[in-house]
């Protein structure tokens, strides 16, 4: 484990921790963060070990080397051991943070699993362009004010995030015009439409169609040469094999949002009480789906590592 601080004296007490790179002929292979909430909070024991390890070897089957994101006793981490993943897979100490909650779990030298918005800001620090996960946050229904921590770090951060669109369970329409408003480009990968994380297609257009990780590489250049600081959503639709059709699952979000209204969930506990309810109410085909889309934007956001390094 190499170990890096900062050079500025303001932040020289935080302690970055990276796993050295697997070396390919040509030298280091590019890296792909990958966030840690899912093992943490997402599936429970062993599903979640399981899908960690599924993800890690996507990547590395594409070309890329997986840099799964926490933070463990204090120190950020970018790339853990198989024994950290069954850590995460099984403690019931971690606690889920976002970037506001960074500073807390840094100074406190407590263990956390990161959020789309943490692993973000952690993957630039470690010098990581492309991330991938399953959908981002965004605006949640009945409230332009409830608006996720994932939005903001986008339009400050400048890492290519591989995603699913944001989850069906947000309001769509709404959660691109924030993106739109604060200047975060979004792409959609093989399709026109931004799509709705079970569903390949939500009826609103994306700002380019893409086909290849190659012309999503010139994007991200383009943005470089503008010196433009802000995130690039990749939105991917589910494969087809594993798409739940809104028209069929958008029911069970509804009767899941008017119980999480009937019984107060609100705040941070609303997305995590949701996913899980829509889940118990499709069978688990919403699980099914979520595990899909997960695997093939690894491999895809590894696609698109790799591109990054030709010319």
């Amino acid at each position: 484990m190499l170990h890096l601080s900062s050079h500025d004296a303001s932040k020289r007490s935080i302690i970055l921790s990276v796993r050295p790179q697997v070396q390919s002929a040509e030298g280091a292979l590019p890296r792909v963060a990958l966030e840690s909430t899912v093992i943490a909070h997402g599936l429970p024991y062993p599903h979640n070990l399981r899908l960690a390890r599924r993800l890690e070897a996507h990547v590395r089957e594409h070309g890329a080397e997986p840099a799964t994101i926490a933070i463990l006793h204090g120190e950020l981490r970018a790339g853990l051991t198989d024994s950290e993943l069954h850590y995460l897979a099984t403690a019931t100490t971690v606690r889920k943070v976002s970037r506001r909650d960074l500073p807390i779990v840094v100074a406190q030298k407590l263990d956390g699993a990161t959020t789309v918005a943490s692993t973000m800001f952690i993957a630039h620090r470690f010098g990581i362009e492309v991330f991938a996960t399953g959908g981002i946050g965004g605006v949640h229904r009945g409230t332009v004010f409830d608006v996720s921590a994932d939005l903001p770090e986008l339009a400050q951060t400048p890492v290519t995030v591989v995603c699913a669109g944001a989850k069906a369970i947000l309001d769509l329409p709404a959660t691109l015009e924030w993106l739109e408003t604060h200047g975060v480009t979004v792409l959609g990968y093989g399709t026109d439409q931004f799509p709705a994380f079970y569903s390949r297609e939500s009826g609103l257009t994306v700002d380019a169609r893409v086909d290849s990780p190659a012309e999503v590489a010139a994007i991200v250049r383009a943005k470089r040469q503008l010196g433009m600081t802000s995130g690039l959503l990749v939105c991917v639709p589910v494969p087809a094999a594993a798409e739940l059709p809104a028209q069929a699952v958008e029911p069970f979000i509804q009767q899941a949002l008017s119980e999480a209204d009937q019984r107060g969930i609100r705040g941070k506990a609303i997305t995590p009480f949701l996913l899980a309810r829509v889940s118990e109410l499709t069978g688990e085909a919403s699980l099914r789906t979520n595990l899909a889309l997960l695997e093939n934007n690894a491999r895809v956001a590894a696609q698109i590592a790799v591109a990054l390094t030709e010319r």
